[in-house]
């Protein structure tokens, strides 16, 4: 009865080893790809719980998400000859689910060692030994990031497609102590001259504000004077016409008393012309008579 409790016992343990050891869970943004005996099964699951055979499946979780890749310490030597190091260099990529199973069976799970972390190496140093100090520290390095980026994504398009390189980020490399210390006073120089072109760009520029003020003041003056020109000949243009116009109202008046004073002789003259009939004309020869002949009677009665 003893023997047949152990006997339980140790069934009861394997079996809770086996399901132990068969039960896992793969996490969200990983896939779970299955090793039988070491060779690489094609099967291959998603995120959740899942049951594999115990003891001889294992499995691998692999990140599927965006990640980032930190290559440390990486050397690099010059075309000059000067030895160089980045402190840290990082890759930010992404696995495609769909090329999980074909990068993992051609560069193991452990896909970054190869394609990205000996690549960095490997593409920095090409970089590197084709340009010199001053070009890495300072004349490109501006766009180590971007043509690093740019080559990987290349190499791994051909090489381990779906494997995607979102950004490259290149910390400034280390160099000798002298030679950072003659780039430090050159960069002091540099910065005074850019200060000393600044401060003349500035006065330039005010002076050409003041210049323009100045113009601009000027062609005000011009218009202001201009305008009461205007101003002025718009007054006596004015008082011309007002005078004209008087002129014209004064002749307009004589004539119309002149050709009154005219219509009236005129007609005077008419009926004058009428007035002097045989009748009327003897009429005033007899007033004539009879007016001498009473002058002359009272002449007469005076004497």
């Amino acid at each position: 009865m003893t023997q047949l409790g152990a006997i339980a016992s140790v069934v009861l343990a394997i079996g809770a080893a086996a399901l132990f050891s068969a039960v896992h869970k793969i996490e969200e943004g990983h896939i779970g790809v299955y090793y039988r005996g070491g060779a690489l099964l094609t099967t291959t699951s998603g995120p959740g719980f899942h049951l594999m055979l115990p003891f001889i499946t294992s499995y691998k979780s692999v990140q599927t998400t965006l990640q980032t890749d930190e290559v440390k310490n990486v050397p690099c030597g010059t075309s000059g000859g000067v030895m160089i190091y980045f402190d840290r260099i990082e890759v930010v990529n992404f696995l495609v689910p769909s090329a999980v199973y074909d990068i993992v069976r051609n560069f193991t799970a452990d896909y970054d060692k190869a394609l990205i972390f000996n690549k960095v190496h490997h593409e920095l140093n090409q970089f590197c030994s084709v340009h010199t100090l001053q070009e890495v520290y300072i004349g490109l390095f501006d766009q180590i990031d971007e043509n690093l980026k740019l080559t990987l994504q290349q190499d791994l398009t051909s090489m381990a497609p779906g494997l995607i390189i979102q950004a490259v980020r290149v910390t400034k490399p280390n160099i000798p102590e002298s030679i950072r210390r003659n780039y430090e006073l050159m960069e002091s120089e540099k910065t005074k001259l850019l200060i000393a072109a600044q401060t003349q760009k500035v006065v330039e520029k005010e002076a050409e504000t003041e210049r323009k003020r100045a113009v601009i003041e000027a062609e005000k003056l011009a218009q202001v004077a201009e305008i009461k020109f205007g101003q002025k000949v718009m007054e006596k243009e004015t008082e011309k016409r007002i005078s004209e116009i008087e002129d014209d109202a004064f002749m307009a008046r004589e004539k119309a008393k002149a050709d009154a004073d005219f219509y009236t002789a005129h007609r005077m003259a008419e009926a004058n012309k009428l007035k002097l009939t045989p009748e009327y004309l003897q009429l005033m020869k007899f007033k004539a008579i009879a007016a001498n002949n009473a002058w002359f009677l009272c002449r007469i009665s005076i004497l």
